[in-house]
């Protein structure tokens, strides 16, 4: 349909131009404590809401004091993106956190010590090759 490839364009555009917002144009220090990336953005279907994911790398600490640091700036990216992109409204704007590459990098480290395991585990000798109380298929 027309209007979900205009949704995303417009999705696309908010990206781009709150990424670069992130690098130049926001100046509250808290913004720039912990490295800000934007990872998606999610537009209503009639452009008047975007949710702006954006992934933060530093502590806990830090993590929270740039998440201030992005709601307290909301009205000015709000502003700039109303100046940057032509649309008839500027939609509101929402940062939340996203940890999916967090989650991510935890199960990848959570699998890569399960095959670390299975390799310490020396060749045949198992739990399972104790068969004595599993019946075989000649019984």
């Amino acid at each position: 349909m027309a209007t979900d490839r205009r949704v995303a364009r417009v999705a696309e555009l908010i990206k781009r131009e709150v990424s670069q917002l992130l690098l130049t144009g926001i100046k509250d220090d808290r913004v720039g404590e912990g490295m800000v990336s934007v990872t998606d953005v999610d537009v209503s279907g009639d452009l008047q809401h975007a949710k702006i994911f954006v992934s933060i790398y530093g502590s806990d600490e830090a993590r929270a004091r740039t998440m201030e640091g992005l709601k307290s700036a909301t009205g000015f990216v709000r502003s700039e993106l109303g100046h940057r992109i032509r649309l008839r409204r500027t939609p509101e704007v929402i940062f939340l956190e996203d940890r999916s590459i967090e989650r991510g990098t935890q199960v990848l480290s959570l699998l890569n010590r399960l095959s670390q395991e299975r390799k310490d585990i020396p060749d045949g000798t198992s739990d399972l090759e104790d068969d004595t109380d599993i019946p075989s298929a000649e019984d």
